[in-house]
């Protein structure tokens, strides 16, 4: 009985060691998209590699083998679709669906929205995630085939950019990053923006610190100043 039990606790390791590799595997090859990008086919393709992988982790009277092949059969045919709907428009759309156009110049269109199965509250719950309060203030929305919303706001409504009025275009000098960090000097973040220890320490001393310990947190902006926020005090300076 003991060899028994014994033998079942390796089998069930090595099926559960297999099975995790070969997933893997197998979901690096099919590629990667974010889980808010999924369209319902990938998702239930991905529900359903995960559940045969589960099966043959946890269930000992499946055929190991078999279920292995069912596994790897199911991955080839999900990744075959997905070069289908790659190279062609009308297998993407079959497959996929295609955008759907749910308010068209102002005006919702009831029968898109029945098409879909969405009611008004879901509707207006999607607009209220884009913190969007009146209908009255879309003038397009178009649900994508990943079941997010899109919106394109009545002129009046959308908020001014740069250009609107007239602020300065030109791209930022450098890209926010810290460089110090705990009292502790970040070398190869000043390599990468190109900077120096004597340019850091130039801009410390404007600020009447002496030494890089005393610093909490320290961060380049686009600009080229220095944000700084000290240890031991609650000053924060921005020269």
């Amino acid at each position: 009985m003991g060899d028994f039990i014994h033998t079942q606790f390796w089998e069930m390791i090595l099926r559960v060691l297999i099975s995790f590799f070969v997933l893997l595997i197998l979901t690096r090859i099919l590629g990667k998209k974010q889980l808010s990008q999924l369209t319902f086919f990938h998702y239930t393709t991905g529900i359903t590699l995960g559940s045969i992988a589960a099966q043959i982790a946890s269930q000992a009277q499946t055929h190991f083998l078999d279920a292995l092949i069912a596994l790897i059969w199911w991955a080839v045919l999900t990744y075959v679709m997905t070069i289908i709907t790659i190279k062609s428009k009308k297998a993407r759309v079959l497959i996929d669906d295609k955008p759907t156009i749910v308010v068209q110049n102002g005006l919702i269109l009831e029968s898109a929205l029945k098409k879909n199965r969405l009611h008004m509250d879901e509707f207006t719950m999607m607009l209220r995630e884009q913190a969007i309060f009146s209908v009255q203030d879309v003038q397009y929305a178009i649900l994508e085939t990943d079941g997010k919303l899109s919106v394109m706001q009545k002129t009046s409504e959308q908020v001014a950019t740069k250009q609107d009025v007239k602020a300065d275009l030109s791209p930022p000098t450098y890209l926010p990053t810290e460089v110090i960090s705990d009292g502790q000097l970040i070398y190869e973040n000043l390599v990468e923006l190109e900077l120096t220890e004597e340019w850091l320490m130039k801009k410390l001393k404007k600020q009447k610190i002496q030494s890089v310990e005393d610093v909490y947190f320290a961060q380049v902006q686009t600009n080229g100043s220095l944000y700084i926020s000290l240890k031991d005090k609650s000053r924060q300076s921005n020269p």
